[in-house]
C-alpha cells in the first residue's frame, strides 16, 4: 500500500499545479476575452458552418497577388539578378531568331503572344524568361503544371513570385485554368506554355497537345514557336543535379490559325514549326528548310525505333547539338539482359 501512495500523491500534486496554472491564465486573459472581437475569434452562431480558411492548392491556387506592384518589383530584381546569373552559369545560352520577331517588337505596343517551346528540363523555364525579348519579358506569364508546381504552399508561392507562374491542368481542359490564362492574355500578358505537357521522359520529344493552339484561336494571340537545345543533357528528367553546359534557343516566325482551321490541324502546324527550328539548330539554315519543305525533318519525337537503337539514335542526335559539341558525350551500352543478372 505504501508503495503505491508515493506515485499517487505525485500525480495529485501535478494535477493541482496544472489547475493553478490554468486558473492563473484564465484570470490574466479575462480582460481580453471580455473585450471580444477582434481580440479574439468571433463567436459562431449555431447551425453555421465556417468554410476552411486554408490556402487552396493545385489549379485553385490564387496568383493575383503575384502580379501586384510589390511582387512585380521583387520579381524584376530576381529576373535581372539571381536568375540571369544562374542561367548564365548553368546553361550559357546562345539565342537566335530575334530578327523574325522584329515586326512585332517595333510596334508602339507589341501585342501579347504565346511562346510554345519544346520541353526537356526544369532549366527551360528560367532559360525562356531570360531569352524572351524585352518587350514581353516583364509581362510574361508561365503556364505551370498545377499538380507539380502548386501541390504545396511553399512551392506554389515560390513559383508564382519568381516565375509569375499560373497553375494549369496539363491538358488545359479545366474551365478555371483556361479562363484564367485567356483573361491574362486579353489583359496584355504574354504566355510561355509547353505544348508537350511535361518534360521528355527519354530524351526525345513528345506529341504536342492542343493548349497553345486552343488559346491562340480563342484570343487571337500569335504563337511563337521556340526550339530549345541542350537542356536535356544539363538537367534532364531523372538527373539528380545539373551538369553545366551550353544551350541554344531558336525563335521562329509568328504563326496564326487560318480561317476555319481546326485546333488539331493548327496544333500540328505549330509542332512542325518547332520541329523545323530543331533541324535548323542542328544543321545549316538552307539544308534544314529544304528538308522541312520535303517533310524530311527529324521528328521531335525521334525515329520509330525500339529499345537500344532508339537510345543510340538519341546519342547521335545530341552529339550534333551545342551541348555535345562542347564536351564528349559518353555513349552508354544498353542493358540487353532484360534485368537478369
Amino acid at each position: 500500500m505504501n508503495d503505491r501512495s508515493g506515485p499517487r500523491r505525485g500525480l495529485q500534486s501535478a494535477q493541482r499545479a496544472a489547475g493553478l496554472v490554468e486558473r492563473a491564465l484564465a484570470a490574466a486573459t479575462a480582460p481580453v476575452r471580455r473585450a471580444g472581437f477582434p481580440f479574439v475569434a468571433p463567436s459562431i452562431p449555431r447551425g453555421v458552418e465556417v468554410p476552411d480558411d486554408s490556402v487552396a492548392l493545385g489549379a485553385d491556387y490564387e496568383t493575383d497577388w503575384a502580379r501586384r506592384p510589390l511582387a512585380r518589383a521583387a520579381r524584376g530584381v530576381i529576373i535581372e539578378g539571381p536568375l540571369r546569373l544562374a542561367v548564365r552559369a548553368v546553361a550559357n545560352p546562345e539565342i537566335l531568331g530575334y530578327d523574325r520577331l522584329t515586326d512585332l517588337m517595333l510596334l508602339d505596343e507589341p501585342p501579347a503572344v504565346i511562346f510554345a517551346p519544346n520541353h526537356h528540363s526544369h532549366v527551360d523555364t528560367g532559360l525562356m524568361i531570360r531569352a524572351v525579348p524585352a518587350p514581353w519579358r516583364h509581362r510574361l506569364v508561365v503556364a505551370a503544371a498545377a499538380d507539380y508546381f502548386f501541390d504545396t504552399r511553399w512551392k506554389a508561392a515560390l513559383s508564382a513570385l519568381s516565375l509569375n507562374a499560373v497553375p494549369v491542368d496539363r491538358e488545359l481542359t479545366g474551365r478555371r485554368s483556361a479562363d484564367l490564362v485567356r483573361s491574362l492574355i486579353d489583359d496584355g500578358h504574354s504566355l510561355v506554355i509547353y505544348p508537350e505537357g511535361g518534360r521528355s521522359p527519354d530524351g526525345w520529344g513528345q506529341q504536342f497537345r492542343g493548349g497553345a493552339a486552343y488559346l491562340s484561336a480563342r484570343t487571337g494571340a500569335p504563337v511563337i514557336p521556340v526550339f530549345i537545345d541542350g537542356t536535356g543533357e544539363i538537367f534532364g528528367k531523372g538527373m539528380k543535379r545539373p551538369r553545366p553546359g551550353r544551350t541554344r534557343v531558336v525563335f521562329g516566325a509568328p504563326v496564326l490559325p487560318d480561317p476555319d482551321e481546326s485546333t488539331r490541324r493548327f496544333n500540328t502546324r505549330i509542332e512542325q514549326a518547332v520541329q523545323a527550328l530543331g533541324d535548323e539548330s542542328l544543321d545549316d539554315f538552307w539544308t534544314a528548310r529544304q528538308r522541312h519543305r520535303q517533310h524530311r525533318s527529324t521528328p521531335l519525337t525521334g525515329p520509330e525505333l525500339d529499345g537500344w537503337r532508339r537510345h543510340w539514335a538519341l546519342h547521335e542526335h545530341r552529339r550534333r547539338g551545342v551541348s555535345g559539341q562542347r564536351r564528349r558525350l559518353r555513349r552508354t551500352w544498353p542493358d540487353l539482359s532484360g534485368g537478369r543478372d
